[in-house]
């Protein structure tokens, strides 16, 4: 019964501390505009793809740095 209030205790905690983490993260901000990150991630990508597509086309080979 012992290890049953222990974990509860536990899981308490964790759940606590993961509320104030969220809090934390929106009053500091980090939430703001997420969806810069998405756009960030899909036009290199994307810009990715476009290299190796002109490559496949052309015959030439674009310069990797």
């Amino acid at each position: 019964m012992e290890l049953t209030w222990v974990s509860i205790a536990a899981s308490l905690f964790m759940g606590l501390g993961a509320a104030f983490l969220f809090i934390f993260a929106v009053k500091r901000g980090w939430f703001r505009d997420i969806e810069d990150a998405k756009y960030q991630v899909f036009w290199s990508d994307r810009e990715g793809s476009m290299d190796s597509t002109r490559e496949a086309v052309d015959g030439s080979q674009s310069e990797k740095k």
